[in-house]
């Protein structure tokens, strides 16, 4: 297909209005067969429960135009799990998963123009999200809900390349113990938006939270997970009931281990400990790995071996074999893979 007559090399990370988006009804106890609109406008009740009480749930991944000219996604199928487990933990009825792959399918096949072409720096970003739609005054699930994906093409995250950050320790706290830190709803990206303007407007790119409990242990930032490579070379990953289970990180230590031989130690890891690492970053799916050079704690200033001009070694060898994988130059573990046809 032919690409829309765009200057890829200057997108940037923002919204563009594409032609199709799919959209389903949840009501009377079932999901309508669904399909694909050419309409970028929702209307909804006032009363509707996403205003009211934040029923909603996201989910973000990347179409790719590989080397060899095949349009694929990574690995939809855990986007799909995982949101199907957000939506039950917020109490709405879960998108089948075999449907969601088939929306991402159809929305990426409708909008194929769209997908940046191999070697721009650019990608096409894919937004599942999901929402109570029917009025709910009393705090109660809501009734009827929309499962929607829209598509739009972005930039690489970093102009340039991925210069190393400055985080700060928050005071603010992510998530409670047993609350909903673990599942991608938007309610708590709406909690960090005022944790995320306080550290920009002290000079930080970004809030390290640690557990709510004791505030001992490193959880994660308010958008991405957190690695940290330990002075042996060891990949060092927090574990916490409370990280949200984020698919670019459970793709990191994998090819951290398979790839690259690593030792992956996924653990609780104390605050204490992080002055000893010599490598850290943020991993997710706009940035795949932001590497991080210093992080200030009240002050404090703990800054990493690798510095602030580049990434690490062992992060720079993580984030060049997972995107070449997603870029298809690297042969992927089976199912990683999706490709649209």
């Amino acid at each position: 297909m032919e690409k829309k007559d765009i200057d890829w090399s200057s997108l940037d990370f923002s919204y563009h209005v594409t032609e199709q988006r799919y959209v389903a009804n949840y009501k009377n106890g079932a999901w309508d067969e669904g399909g694909l609109t050419g309409d970028d406008k929702i209307v909804l009740s006032e009363d509707a429960g996403v205003l009211q009480y934040s029923q909603s749930v996201f989910e973000g991944l990347k179409a790719y135009t590989t080397e060899d000219g095949r349009t694929v996604c990574f690995r939809p199928d855990l986007n799909a799990h995982r949101m199907y487990e957000s939506a039950q933990y917020l109490e709405m009825p879960p998108f089948p998963e075999d449907r969601f792959l088939d929306a991402v399918r159809q929305v990426v096949k409708a909008n194929e123009a769209w997908v940046p072409p191999y070697g721009s720096g650019a990608t096409l970003y894919i937004r599942p999200y999901m929402f109570g739609s029917s009025p709910v005054i009393g705090v109660a699930p809501a009734d009827e809900y929309q499962f929607r994906i829209f598509v739009t093409p972005v930039g690489p995250y970093f102009k340039g390349g991925a210069k190393p950050i400055t985080v700060k320790v928050s005071d603010f706290d992510r998530a409670a113990p047993h609350g909903t830190g673990h599942i991608k709803a938007g309610l708590n990206y709406a909690m960090s938006l005022h944790a995320i303007m306080t550290a920009h407007r002290e000079g930080f790119a970004e809030n390290i939270y640690l557990d709510a409990a004791t505030r001992t242990k490193v959880e994660e930032t308010g958008g991405a997970n957190i690695i940290f490579v330990d002075a042996d070379g060891n990949l060092v990953v927090p574990k916490s009931p409370s990280i949200l289970p984020s698919i670019t990180r459970r793709s990191i230590t994998y090819v951290a281990e398979h790839y690259l031989g690593l030792k992956v130690d996924e653990r609780e890891v104390l605050f204490s400990e992080v002055p000893n690492f010599k490598e850290c970053g943020l991993c997710g799916t706009a940035a795949v790995i932001s590497p991080v050079g210093k992080i200030n704690d009240h002050g404090r200033e703990i800054c990493f071996a690798s510095g602030m001009e580049k990434m690490g070694p062992i992060t720079q060898k993580l984030y060049d074999t997972l995107t070449g994988i997603q870029m298809g130059h690297i042969e992927a573990p089976e199912g990683w893979i999706y490709e649209i046809k």
